[in-house]
């Protein structure tokens, strides 16, 4: 696996170096114009002019969400971007209780949401279904799931994977300043005319992703009246969701 540091050369031709390659947020904001094929796309202007040497740092991706249900564009978004900034692997971390959207109606527990996750990421080199936000209990705030990622992997770049809505709303969650620290911000987006950014003077690594335009709320009104899902939900997942009776499925 190989991961990168990012070398600057100051202002004053001194040069500076972050050894473990995302560390810190000038590191993050001039990403943009290095990695590989995605786009690099922060608010305010380089200080630094940076150059690309390897390094031994691991990079993790933080895919987090509701899941409710796990459907192939989940699956695409976490592919495309491992593939494309070369992570060592994507966590797709479960919403224990995903406060933003419970305080507007039932979600499904969150058990039922991970065992789905498993299923669909079986078999996925590199993309893996994580508890640790249902381990950890009570509301699911990212802030403290990085937080606990980076103590047990200090040694690993995180990078936090957000769809391109989302984005657009980052400075709303639960203490934005530790989500920018502690990990890259990587905004997920469809080809076409841009949609959300992160919020100004947001670094951000922008990565276009197949455009699978595919949203749990739409599958689960797909199963509750019958119509098709086999082109958009894993088979295992149909088969839990047809098996737990959820989303008002009969089987």
């Amino acid at each position: 696996m190989r991961a990168l540091q990012v070398r600057y050369s100051s202002p004053n031709g001194k040069p500076y170096s972050n050894s473990r390659g995302l560390a810190s947020q000038d590191a993050r904001a001039n990403l943009a114009c290095d990695i590989g094929h995605a786009v690099v796309s922060p608010r305010r202007a380089p200080s630094y002019t940076p150059t690309v040497q390897e390094s031994c740092a691991a990079r993790i991706g933080v895919l987090g969400g509701t899941f409710d249900p796990v459907h192939y564009g989940h699956l695409a978004a976490a592919l495309e971007v491992r593939h494309r900034l070369g992570l060592e692997k994507v966590l797709m971390v479960v919403a224990n209780d995903p406060w933003q959207k419970s305080a507007a109606g039932p979600v499904t527990p969150p058990d039922l949401r991970l065992e789905m996750v498993r299923a669909a990421v079986r078999g996925l080199e590199g993309i893996e279904a994580s508890a640790l936000e249902i381990d950890r209990g009570g509301e699911s705030y990212t802030a403290d799931t990085l937080a606990e990622l980076r103590d047990a992997r200090p040694d690993a770049d995180l990078m936090l994977v957000v769809g391109s809505d989302a984005a657009q709303g980052l400075d709303t969650w639960q203490r934005p300043e530790d989500l920018r620290r502690l990990a890259t911000t990587v905004v997920v987006s469809r080809p076409g005319p841009s949609r959300g950014r992160p919020p100004e003077g947001w670094p951000a690594v922008v990565v276009e992703v197949p455009a699978l335009d595919i949203s749990s709320c739409d599958v689960r009104a797909r199963f509750a009246d019958g119509r098709p899902v086999a082109a958009l939900v894993p088979e295992p997942v149909v088969e839990l969701v047809r098996t737990r009776r959820l989303y008002g499925c009969s089987r």
